[in-house]
């Protein structure tokens, strides 16, 4: 089992477009997603579920794009 994580990584603009882009393409493919996090390889299954969050607090706003799935299934 590997060890528990969270880790938050900034991109720049393009990078995170050229990520959203290639995991948009895997989910209308039907396809397994893979991308590398702070020097961690994480594969996203296809029975992944995807979710946007949003928390506001008194001086700022944060918009969450989730991406979970279940380690037993």
């Amino acid at each position: 089992m590997k060890p528990e994580r969270d880790v938050e990584k900034v991109y720049s603009n393009k990078e995170f477009v050229a990520k959203l882009r290639r995991l948009a393409d895997a989910i209308e493919r039907g396809e397994k997603f893979e991308i590398q996090v702070a020097g961690e390889r994480i594969y996203v299954p296809v029975r992944a579920e995807f979710s946007v969050e949003h928390e506001r607090g008194s001086d700022e706003e944060e918009v969450e794009f989730q991406i979970k799935w279940s380690l037993s299934e």
